[in-house]
């Protein structure tokens, strides 16, 4: 584990990052420095040491300097990356628009993250839906490189509002379009609409 004096370091280089616009983590390759003790919880939830860090200013800094290597999710700056845990997906939709609400045309359903980035599903920004254990189908929008929001439970049912059945494959799917797509959910048969 990382010491907690590399928590300074990190915030700091972050501020600096920041200061001019998304920093670029994807072309930073500093040596890894092993890992700290910091998770995101399922819910969204970004501890320290076991506490919650309860200033959304720096749960934000740090979530733009976070990244999803191919071994594990990473808090990375120019000089040093360290190994974070995140428990399912490292950001929550907790907020979404539909085409008419902000955007103009087929533009695409648009969600805000719990850390206030906005993404808008399609080829780019891809929806997923995963099975849960006792909470059903789990969706989830792809935000940048790797990372992904899942959607709250309100929006998950907000969401499946939106669903329209289509032939995919020559099946008829249940799903949900944005951004000219059809992303879908589950098989029509399977599916009640009232």
């Amino acid at each position: 584990m990382v010491d907690a004096g590399k928590l300074d370091g990190l915030t700091q280089a972050a501020r600096a990052a920041g200061r001019r616009g998304q920093p670029p983590v994807h072309l930073w390759n500093p040596p890894f420095c092993g890992d700290i003790d910091m998770r995101i919880a399922a819910d969204g939830t970004w501890y320290y040491l076991g506490s919650p860090i309860g200033r959304s200013a720096l749960v934000k800094l740090f979530s733009s300097i976070l990244r999803k290597d191919e071994e594990r999710f990473v808090l990375v700056t120019p000089v040093e990356c360290v190994g974070i845990r995140v428990d399912d997906a490292p950001f929550l939709a907790v907020e979404m628009e539909v085409p008419g609400d902000r955007w103009r045309g087929d533009a695409g359903l648009a969600f805000r993250t719990n850390v206030d980035d906005w993404t808008m599903a399609g080829p780019d920004h891809p929806l997923r839906f995963e099975p849960g254990t006792a909470e059903g189908l789990k969706p989830y929008v792809h935000v940048r490189a790797g990372l992904w929001a899942r959607l709250t439970r309100a929006l998950t049912y907000d969401l499946a509002a939106l669903g329209e059945i289509r032939s995919v494959d020559g099946a008829p799917m249940f799903g949900i379009a944005s951004g000219g797509l059809l992303f879908p959910m589950a098989p029509a048969a399977v599916v009640e609409i009232s």
